[in-house]
């Protein structure tokens, strides 16, 4: 996992939920974050679009099982 990746990930949660506590692991899942709803979800998806100067492809979010699946997603778009 990138550093860079990860530290702007976990600002970005940190913005959306409100929380500077969460701690951010390639396994995390929604079911494991208090307040993880539909709208948090594309309101981080929006940010880290955003932040990355890039755009997820419905396929893209699709398979977004965990925070490992976002960072990896985020790695590929911006080497694309």
């Amino acid at each position: 996992m990138s550093d860079d990746i990860h530290a702007a990930l976990t600002a970005i949660f940190a913005k959306v939920f409100r929380r500077q506590d969460l701690v951010l692991t390639r396994e995390l899942t929604a079911a494991e974050v208090p307040g993880w709803d539909s709208f948090r979800y594309v309101s981080l998806i929006m940010a880290t679009e955003e932040r990355f100067g890039i755009k997820f492809s419905d396929e893209d979010i699709d398979g977004l099982k965990n925070v490992g699946d976002l960072m990896d997603a985020v790695a590929r778009k911006r080497e694309a």
